[in-house]
């Protein structure tokens, strides 16, 4: 179900009027879409946006292709217009390195913390054996329990 709703919102952004009659060109276009960011909605590809913006960039998408253009030089011409921002998977570089390495290290600060908080628990939990209780804690407990002396 959540399925056919993706895909219905994913076809209601691209326009009747917007697609290639080629179904092979179309379906290049529609997967260079997925590969861009609509710069308006940031966390959507052009392909789903409905955004003014985003149907520039699939006429734009469109046009390269029909001139030609393959695929990766559709993607360049798009980043080099708009940035290395508008490519929804950016490229492994060196100053896009922290955007790759942050949830790997998220992930490693997370072990790490949660190894020691266990370890600092069994420490705290074999170093403080109970002492036997007093007799006035023991008739205490026992009222609380509801026995009987």
């Amino acid at each position: 179900m959540i399925m056919l709703a993706a895909a219905h919102t994913s076809a209601l952004a691209v326009e009747p009027g917007e697609k290639l009659a080629d179904p092979a060109l179309e379906a290049r276009a529609r997967k260079i879409s997925q590969e861009l960011r609509c710069l308006v909605c940031q966390n959507q590809s052009i392909d789903d946006s409905n955004a003014e913006l985003a149907r520039d960039l699939r006429l734009i998408v469109r046009e390269r292709i029909t001139a030609g253009d393959t695929d990766s030089q559709v993607l360049a011409f798009v980043e080099a217009r708009y940035g290395e921002f508008v490519l929804l998977r950016p490229p492994f570089k060196l100053h896009t390195l922290l955007l790759w390495v942050t949830p790997l290290l998220l992930l490693i600060g997370t072990a790490l913390v949660l190894r020691r908080n266990a370890k600092t628990r069994t420490a705290t939990t074999n170093s403080q054996d109970a002492a036997p209780l007093s007799p006035e804690e023991q008739k205490r407990l026992d009222k609380l329990l509801g026995k009987k002396s």
